[in-house]
């Protein structure tokens, strides 16, 4: 292959995808290949029969990829790179969005952008969310059958953002700024608040499915909404990853409630708790536990949840919290290795906060029943049992407290 400066090329680097280079000539007179990450490659007779030249549409980037020359993986990846450099964080394949995070706010979501790809044909303008929800709507009214946008990616994409600016879009040009169209927006505040954690590669990361099912009326104005959740990360509410934390509520909660309320609760820091320090991590620095607190709770007004709710809620979420510090010791009970509860005042709370009877509550977590063909039989739980046990009923406690959000 014959090589010029200024010519881009695909270069093999044994990665398993190859990258584009583009030939340089140094201050020597000699060829040499600078890559897209910015390594210097030598031109040998070797590498050289391995380079392959580069199709026009990729060396610049095309907003529609169903165009690219070089439509295999390494071309579909350096197509996004290039744009992503420029700025561009959209791009089509075809009717398909392809959305690479910028992990920074950027001046693409104002009501002038809602205006501009309102009624417009889908590649008419450039990339964007908006065109997509546009698309879905106008379908929608145009030929009097449901839409279904499917969104997906891995964790930190953007998956939750993306949602957001759909919502905010449909609700815009629904043509009726209603109540039950904020009710459905400020609904994400609470689902993120029960369903959201901080994991190592992303500080607002979705642990649940969604499915948003959003119904018009025939001139096109939102009139209701139902929201299900499901595939809930049910094992973080008692085991959370180094450098992770558990779902975002309870530190809300904690960092966010009134001195007295807590008090009501016993409640202290976050670091009090087994269930919040098992990853060793409980702050967040790209989020705000108070602000989001006050956020969580403005949204639960707007839905309609009353004080007496809200503060149900806060002390199901501070049972949780207690029943994690209760801990077991071994005993001998009827000749059998078994476990009674330490004495704390943890245990009392949840006794307090879920009210039940102490003993019923310390018989359950130390005994498990099971029926036979003729009778209930009880077995007495060694301390391992009980933990495993005590950490059984909080997931499915959970669980149901999400839900049911």
């Amino acid at each position: 292959m014959h090589l010029s400066k200024g010519d881009f090329v695909w270069v093999d680097t044994g990665a398993g995808v190859p990258i584009g280079a583009q030939v340089k000539v140094t201050d020597t007179g000699q060829l040499q290949l600078i890559d897209d990450e910015g390594k210097e490659h030598k031109i040998t007779k070797r590498m050289e029969g391995g380079l392959r030249p580069m199709h026009p549409t990729s060396v610049q980037g095309v907003d529609d990829m169903i165009r690219l020359g070089d439509l295999n993986e390494a071309g579909l990846l350096r197509n996004l790179l290039v744009r992503h450099k420029d700025g561009h964080i959209y791009t089509y394949t075809g009717s398909i969005l392809v959305a690479v995070n910028p992990y920074q706010l950027l001046p693409l979501y104002t009501a002038d952008h809602v205006h501009q790809y309102t009624d417009r044909r889908l590649g008419e303008l450039p990339p964007h969310v908006f065109a997509i929800a546009d698309s879905c709507f106008f379908k929608m009214r145009r030929n009097r059958r449901n839409q279904c946008c499917v969104i997906s990616g891995e964790s930190g994409a953007g998956k939750t953002e993306s949602t957001k600016l759909m919502l905010q879009f449909l609700a815009a040009v629904s043509g009726q700024h209603s109540w039950i169209e904020q009710q459905i927006l400020e609904a994400n505040p609470i689902l993120e608040a029960f369903g959201n954690a901080k994991t190592i590669r992303n500080d607002n990361s979705s642990r649940f499915g969604k499915y948003i099912d959003i119904n018009f009326t025939k001139g096109g104005a939102i009139e209701g909404a139902r929201i299900e959740q499901y595939l809930l990360e049910k094992s973080r509410v008692c085991r959370q990853a180094p450098e992770e934390r558990n779902y975002h509520v309870f530190y809300y909660m904690l960092m966010g409630m009134p001195a007295e309320q807590k008090k009501i609760l016993s409640l202290g820091t976050a670091a009090e708790y087994n269930y919040l320090t098992m990853g060793k991590c409980t702050s967040c620095e790209g989020r705000d536990d108070v602000k989001e607190y006050a956020h969580f709770r403005s949204a639960l007004k707007i839905l309609m949840f009353g004080e007496n709710d809200t503060w149900e809620i806060c002390k199901l979420l501070a049972a949780i919290l207690h029943i994690g510090n209760i801990n077991f010791e071994g005993t001998i009970v009827n000749n059998l290795e078994g476990c009674e509860i330490l004495a704390s005042m943890h245990f009392d709370m949840v006794c307090q906060l879920l009210e039940v009877d102490p003993k019923v509550l310390e018989k359950s977590l130390t005994q498990r029943s099971f029926m036979t063909i003729r009778e209930s039989v009880s077995k007495v739980l060694t301390s391992a049992q009980a933990l495993d046990g005590r950490d059984a009923f909080v997931k499915s406690f959970s669980l149901k407290l999400s839900l049911g959000s």
